[in-house]
Parts: structure tokens; C-alpha cells; sequence
């Protein structure tokens, strides 16, 4: 699978130009399999108040990926977009396939309290998972990596790719780095992240950078090998020495 990572810092408000920018971006890396877009593309993060700048229902983010995917033949995952629905604002992910449906929507589930999203947002409650070109994949924005419970069960899920479109501030990359490693070792899976302000990166189940970009305006494609995968766990399968049980005295499940 050949995998683009889009990344761009969008301008805080300016709508039409990071629309502009992101369908520049698509037509340029057209000819991957699956192109993937940063946390909040569509309006940077995160202007106030988010009323004036979400999107109603996703509608003008789902035509404008579903129209690029059908038209290039190519798998979109949408980053995320500030989504009104309900009368509730999501931090939401939309993902299109080449004949230009959507085949998955995901929102936000951990929010980020030290940027006040629990204020603004609502959080999701549902995990995504999904198959493109036959390969099943997973998605989680931004903090949501930090709570490897929430990717283990993606990865019960059976998914052998997570893609992760994030607004990572580079003041904590360190942890972030370690974190996409981590994740990466301990499900046995590629780690795809997506980062507006740079240093986005492709991960392999061992750990491994595959690739890597330096912040700015780019594209960073790289093939993600999947007969790497079955190698590594056909050597040594996690998820099969797993030992789960049931506490006698708390009458808990170990997971």
C-alpha cells in the first residue's frame, strides 16, 4: 500500500484557503493508494468560537473527499473537521473510499484538557475500523494515542494499520515520538501520523521510522509492506502469548 501523508499548517479561520490548500496537496499525491490530511486541516487549531467555523453534519468536508476520491481513484482519510450535529460540535474524521463513499466517520474520544477541548467538544464513543483495498485499518486522533488501551482494542479489531492525523505541538515531541514507537511494538501494527505542525512520520510494527518529514508544507509517501507484518508475528505473536484472566478476589477481567 502506498500511503501519502499531507502535511500542512493550516491558517487559524481561513476556511477557503486550507480547502484550497488540502485539495492541492490530494491532486499532487493522487497517485497513492490512500492519502491522509492533519487533525482540524479544514480550520487550524482551533478557532473561537467554533460555531462560526463548523461544518453542518460534515456535509461540505464529505463532498469535497468523496468528489477528489472518485475522481482520482484514490483512498481519503479526512484528518478531522470541527462538525456541528445534533447541536453538539465534534472533533470528526470522515474517511472515503476510490468510488467516493464514505466508509467510516470517527470522533474524537480522548479531548485534550489542557486546550480546553472538553469545553468545546463532545467526545466520541465509538471506535473506527474499516477496510481499504482490502486491508483492515483503525483510526485515533491526536491524544487519543496516549491511552494504549484504546489502540489495543482497535487492534483486537483486527486492524493492521492505524492512522493517526494529529496537531501535535513539537514542544512535546519527545513523548510523541515514543508513543507512536510504543504503540507501533506493542500491537504489532504500522503507526501512520500525520502532524500539521511537522515531523510527521510512518512507523513499522518493530518500531522502526519507515519515513519522516520536517515540518513545512509537504507530502511524505512511503510503501507500507504488509508481508513485514505477518514476518514479525509469525516470529513472535503478542497478541496470541496474551494471558487474560479473571481475578478471583476483584472478579475483574485482566485484558
Amino acid at each position: 500500500m502506498l500511503v501519502s501523508i499531507l502535511q500542512f499548517k493550516s491558517e487559524l479561520g481561513k476556511i477557503e484557503k486550507n480547502f484550497s490548500t488540502a485539495e492541492k496537496l490530494i491532486e499532487q499525491a493522487k497517485n497513492s493508494d490512500v492519502l491522509i490530511l492533519p487533525e482540524l486541516w479544514s480550520t487550524g487549531y482551533y478557532p473561537t468560537p467554533i460555531e462560526n467555523f463548523a461544518d453542518s453534519h460534515g456535509e461540505r468536508t464529505k463532498n469535497f473527499i468523496c468528489g477528489l476520491s472518485k475522481k482520482f481513484d484514490v483512498n481519503i482519510i479526512a484528518g478531522s473537521v470541527i462538525v456541528e450535529d445534533g447541536g453538539k460540535f465534534f472533533n470528526r474524521c470522515f474517511v472515503s473510499n476510490r468510488q467516493g463513499k464514505i466508509i467510516s466517520v470517527y470522533d474524537k474520544t480522548h479531548l485534550f484538557t489542557f486546550a480546553d477541548e472538553g469545553k468545546v467538544f463532545t467526545a466520541g464513543k465509538n471506535f473506527s475500523v474499516f477496510e481499504i483495498d482490502g486491508i483492515k485499518c483503525g483510526i485515533a486522533i491526536c491524544y487519543d494515542i496516549r491511552f494504549p488501551e484504546f489502540i489495543r482494542n482497535l487492534t483486537l479489531q483486527g486492524i493492521e494499520i492505524l492512522f493517526c492525523p494529529a496537531a501535535w505541538s513539537l514542544k512535546r515531541l519527545y513523548p510523541r515520538q515514543i508513543l507512536t514507537k510504543a504503540r507501533a511494538i506493542e500491537n504489532q501494527i504500522f503507526v501512520v501520523f500525520v502532524n500539521s505542525s511537522g515531523k510527521s512520520e510512518i512507523v513499522n510494527p518493530c518500531g522502526e521510522i519507515i519515513s519522516e518529514v520536517e515540518p513545512g508544507e509537504k507530502i511524505l509517501t512511503a510503501e507500507i509492506n504488509l508481508s513485514e507484518r505477518k514476518k514479525i508475528i509469525s516470529e513472535m505473536n503478542l497478541l496470541a502469548d496474551r494471558n487474560t484472566f479473571t481475578d478471583k478476589n476483584s472478579s475483574s477481567i485482566i485484558r
